[in-house]
């Protein structure tokens, strides 16, 4: 068991383990666990400063608004670390990111248009998903919902 999974059941949350082979891209991924793509997330690993991260959870028909993320931050600058970096930061290679279990409990920030959906995100296994409420997994990560994605 993965630790996302491990950090799941601990939180008490209600959610349901989805496997499915290898995938391509979010569409694909969205189509073989059966999920509209909006509700697959991409959990997105951001660095604001040295040995300083975040998570942010979109939804895989949107992308990351820059500007919206650094007013909300209030920071000029924002970067996304190298798979290799984003992997010691999380424990996780990318495609398997997940805020659950990760190293390090770096803050998380949830587009605020997948607040009352049921939301797929990674299992920190490849081919694994978790399925659960956008809601539940805010709440769990002590996020914080906001405008933070523009359309893909």
């Amino acid at each position: 068991m993965s630790s996302a999974l491990t950090a799941v059941s601990a939180a008490g949350l209600d959610h349901r383990v989805v496997t499915h082979g290898p995938v391509t891209s979010v569409t694909e991924a969205a189509e073989v666990q059966g999920v509209e793509i909006q509700d697959l997330v991409k959990s997105l690993v951001v660095r604001r400063a040295a040995d300083d991260y975040l998570f942010v959870l979109v939804p895989g028909d949107r992308q990351i608004s820059w500007p919206k993320l650094r007013t909300l931050l209030g920071v000029n600058r924002l970067s996304m670390p190298d798979a290799a970096t984003a992997k010691d930061v999380t424990g996780y290679e990318r495609g398997t990111i997940t805020p659950f279990g990760s190293l390090h409990p770096w803050p998380v920030i949830a587009d605020e248009r997948l607040r009352g959906r049921t939301i797929s995100l990674g299992a920190g296994i490849r081919g694994t998903a978790l399925q659960l409420t956008a809601d539940d997994t805010v709440s769990a990560l002590s996020a914080t919902w906001a405008d933070v994605t523009d359309p893909a």
